[in-house]
């Protein structure tokens, strides 16, 4: 351990080990540590289900009924992939899908006045909907048009609206959508957790449902991937590719302190011994000095004997409650999995709800999406403190991520991951640089 490295990252969730893949993969040399025993920090799966009772603090051991412990990895932060977003992008670029497999959620849905209803994102769905009345499917079917021809880089596709400057709000009012398409269109198809978005400029937007519509392209039934055998696949898919590159990883390592010199860092001691670097990556949690808190989630992960009603008896699913729907500034959200991706025993489902905290009883904040659930075998309750670090570290050269938020993709996890990049390099961050370099398989083809 008493070496000098380009790179030290410590923690291994999802975002740290992607870093640390890249890194290895440009040439650089990287220790990689982390005090629990375990891979994925935050979003590891926990198995046996025996260990999930005991980290939530709950006395009894599991019931009979749910079947075998180990057949269950439970994710502790629900999350689905887009198909066509950045993280499958990350992926594909790295070969890191070698090592997992995936299956397609079977559908999203949308709360509107205590009923689920599938999200339509297809003119055909859209038609069919009974979310809207007839007049309004031929407007909003105008609207999906609108946004599946816009170009930003064709003015002839703008029909009077400048991407820069007019607001989505506006768009909303040019082809006349009501309330409720709105609701669903911002937070089931664009995905925002609040309705900030209608004052800001259309093109994020616009990408957004573009991103949302070529995605569920890709396989029809929904937008979205999950990956067999729970999320810890993923940290643990790209630490395998940094150790073929060459990085060392050492788990159940304590870091008793982060030494600096002038003012960045130098290195990070454990159990007596230091290790030099030049530069440091880490998850919040070992840098409380450096981070501020910007708010809470609460998750509730919750087991079931029984599909969600009214979603055609989906093994895994979306579900989205518009903020507007239930009186609050942001929305809440179901990822729902199942014994057939390899998360839960023989029957049983995981439905995982979670939302960004507004009041100091979260719990009652996340009652409408329960109510949906019933009856639930199992509950346990996490709420966690989100934070974000206090300076962009090129001064010190130490690194924090971001604390995973309440959406159900992986889209703002990536554009941390970026903007680190781009604060570590001084470039900006480029798919092309995750490629792996031909003829550098060390052995993987034999596997």
């Amino acid at each position: 351990m008493d070496e000098e490295y380009d790179v030290i990252v410590l923690g291994t969730g999802l975002t740290e080990c992607i870093l640390s893949g890249i890194m290895s993969v440009n040439g650089k040399k990287v220790l990689h540590m982390d005090r629990n025993p375990y891979y994925g920090g935050e979003s590891s799966s926990i198995t046996p289900l025996e260990e999930l009772y005991k980290r939530f603090g709950i006395s009894d051991s599991p019931p009979e009924s749910m079947g075998r412990g180990r057949d269950w990895n439970v994710d502790l932060i629900p999350k689905f992939l887009m198909a066509n977003g950045q993280l499958v992008k990350m992926l594909l670029y790295t070969e890191v899908t070698r090592y997992l497999d995936f299956k397609v959620v079977e559908g999203s849905f949308v709360y509107k006045g205590g009923k689920i209803y599938k999200v339509p994102s297809t003119e055909t769905e859209a038609l069919a909907s009974n979310l809207m009345g007839m007049f309004e499917k031929r407007r909003f079917r105008k609207f999906l048009v609108f946004v599946a021809n816009f170009d930003e880089n064709d003015p002839k596709t703008f029909e009077g609206v400048d991407p820069k400057l007019t607001t989505m709000g506006e768009v909303y009012k040019k082809f006349d959508l009501g309330q409720d398409v709105i609701d669903f269109t911002g937070h089931a198809l664009a995905l925002y957790r609040t309705d900030d978005y209608l004052e800001q400029p259309c093109l994020e937007t616009i990408n957004r449902i573009k991103l949302y519509s070529e995605s569920l392209a890709r396989y029809g039934k929904s937008p979205y991937l999950y990956p067999l055998y729970g999320l810890g696949e993923l940290p643990q898919g790209f630490a395998r590719l940094s150790a073929i590159y060459g990085g060392t990883y050492m788990l159940n390592k304590p870091v008793d302190e982060i030494v600096m010199e002038g003012g960045h860092v130098v290195g990070v001691k454990s159990e007596g011994q230091v290790a030099r670097c030049k530069q440091l990556i880490c998850d919040p949690s070992y840098i409380p000095e450096r981070v501020h808190k910007v708010g809470q989630v609460v998750r509730v992960i919750c087991v079931l004997s029984h599909p969600i009603k009214n979603t055609n008896d989906a093994n895994s699913c979306q579900i989205i409650i518009p903020q507007n729907q239930v009186n609050r500034k942001s929305d809440i959200y179901v990822c729902m999995i199942s014994y057939a991706h390899n998360v839960a025993a023989q029957g049983k489902y995981i439905a995982i709800v979670s939302t960004t905290v507004e009041t100091s009883d979260p719990e009652a904040e996340i009652e409408p999406a329960l109510e949906l659930l019933e009856p639930i075998d199992q509950k346990f309750v996490a709420i966690s403190d989100m934070y974000e670090p206090t300076d962009d570290g090129t001064e010190s050269q130490v690194f924090a991520s971001r604390s995973y938020d309440a959406t159900t993709h992986f889209e703002t996890t990536c554009n941390d991951i970026k903007d680190i990049y781009k604060r570590m390099t001084g470039s900006d961050f480029d798919f092309e640089n995750m490629k792996r370099k031909q003829n550098d398989v060390f052995g993987e083809d034999e596997q």
